[in-house]
């Protein structure tokens, strides 16, 4: 829901102090709109949320905003998600556990359900916290105008179909993403 948003508060702000004296002075740069990219790459839960997170505040802040979804970011933009943490590779995670925290060794993953495990109580601490699910992200992020585009040669390599992803997503290549690159301000690798 589009109200569980960070990005929605911050729409809200702006929205309020746009015309006000002593509101943001990015806001009133007219023709001078800021630009941004993203290419995202990771398709678990933990990565998910950077992109759009970013995407939909930048968004609400008057930023226009392209995110380019290859390799397996592009799980991030289909229908049904069933997005996993995994703590493979990420020696820094903890997780929060009877008012302690958890470190998560790397040799977890290797066993059994701990991966199921860790995502559940990923989600749980999430929805406890009241940040908004992914799904949600995505949808504040098609409210919001971002352009979201899909990588064709990932959508080939990996053999998904358009239909599989999300309504209002564009299938473009490495020269899409350059040609909007070229003309933004920030441009992010996630």
């Amino acid at each position: 829901m589009l109200l569980d948003c960070p990005a929605f508060y911050i729409q809200q702000f702006l929205y309020t102090n746009k015309h006000q004296k002593g509101g943001l002075a990015v806001l009133d740069a007219g023709d001078n709109t800021k630009k941004m990219t993203l290419i995202v790459t990771k398709g678990t839960l933990d990565w998910a949320y950077p992109p759009f997170i970013l995407g939909t505040t930048a968004a609400a802040m008057d930023v226009e905003v392209t995110m380019f979804f290859t390799f397996y970011g592009l799980q991030l933009l289909k229908k049904d998600l069933d997005l996993k943490v995994s703590t493979l590779g990420n020696p820094a995670m903890e997780m929060p556990m009877g008012g302690m925290h958890m470190s998560m060794p790397n040799i977890m993953p290797v066993i059994p359900g701990v991966d199921r495990m860790t995502t559940t109580m990923m989600k749980n601490l999430m929805k406890k916290k009241g940040v908004a699910s992914i799904e949600d992200l995505r949808e504040a992020a098609v409210d919001l105008e971002i352009k979201i585009i899909a990588c064709q040669m990932t959508l080939d390599l990996f053999e998904i179909e358009q239909s599989d992803l999300i309504e209002g997503v564009e299938i473009g290549g490495a020269a899409t993403w350059m040609e909007e690159a070229a003309g933004s301000d920030i441009n992010l690798y996630l």
